[in-house]
């Protein structure tokens, strides 16, 4: 099976800036994150990136190539976008987006959504969930759900507690179980026809909403295959205490 990897590295990240080339024990993190995709099954792997040194980081790598893409993308897609039309990618290829920030991110699991949007034609999107277990990931907003039906395509994403238990609790505090919910990872795999589509339509009523661009594809009506992440995604990084968290963990297991 052959696919395509590209991660957009934005180097003006609003909770903190210059996060592509922040430091994890003597490598950047975006190299940490090509490395991790270097060890997947992809036939490529781009960087796509609007900051000249995060682009200086790959001028002497045989696997990852870095691409100079326009600085005014509104979302990571777009970026991704822009490298699957300039390097003219067939329409139905299949490109990952794997996002800058997962410097731990299974070779696996790109593997699993690739192969997961191959499985079924009639697919345009592939992306990945894992259980929910505690109360406070459930209600928290800045935790996505997925509800998918019985087929694994995606019937809606949100930041509210979905599904919610009725017969459990009457309240938010005093809901005490979620069995069924499913917290969104952020990797996508698309098909290059559907992702140039997707970029071209304008921002749907409910995504504007929820502040999810996902729900721009859903209500375009296409179809998004969720399947459950084989491995555990690893540690994302938004914050310096992410940064931290992640520099820990990588001592450890070296």
């Amino acid at each position: 099976m052959g696919f395509y990897v590209v991660i957009p590295a934005r180097h003006a990240s609003t909770r903190l800036p210059g996060k592509p080339l922040a430091d994890i024990n003597g490598k950047p993190m975006v190299r940490r994150v090509a490395d991790a995709c270097e060890r997947s099954l992809a036939t490529e792997v781009v960087i796509a990136t609007d900051y000249q040194p995060i682009a200086d980081v790959f001028h002497d790598s045989r696997k990852s190539t870095a691409l100079m893409t326009r600085s005014d993308h509104a979302s990571g897609t777009d970026r991704v976008a822009e490298v699957a039309q300039v390097k003219k990618w067939s329409a139905d290829s299949i490109v990952v987006n794997v996002q800058g920030d997962e410097p731990q991110i299974p070779p696996a699991v790109i593997d699993q959504v690739a192969q997961l949007l191959q499985s079924d034609p009639r697919a345009n999107v592939a992306t990945l969930c894992t259980p929910i277990t505690s109360l406070h990931e459930f209600l928290d907003p800045n935790v996505v759900k997925v509800v998918s039906g019985a087929d694994g395509a995606a019937l809606y994403f949100s930041r509210a507690p979905i599904p919610w238990n009725r017969d459990s609790a009457g309240t938010l505090t005093t809901q005490r179980e979620f069995p069924q919910a499913f917290r969104h990872l952020g990797i996508y795999a698309y098909r290059v026809g559907a992702l140039m589509k997707l970029t071209k339509l304008a921002p749907t009523s409910l995504e504007q909403v929820e502040k999810l661009e996902q729900l721009r594809a859903l209500q375009a009506g296409m179809r998004i295959l969720v399947a459950q992440a084989i491995e555990p995604p690893g540690l994302g990084v938004d914050t310096l205490a992410d940064l931290e968290r992640v520099r820990t963990t990588q001592r450890q297991n070296t």
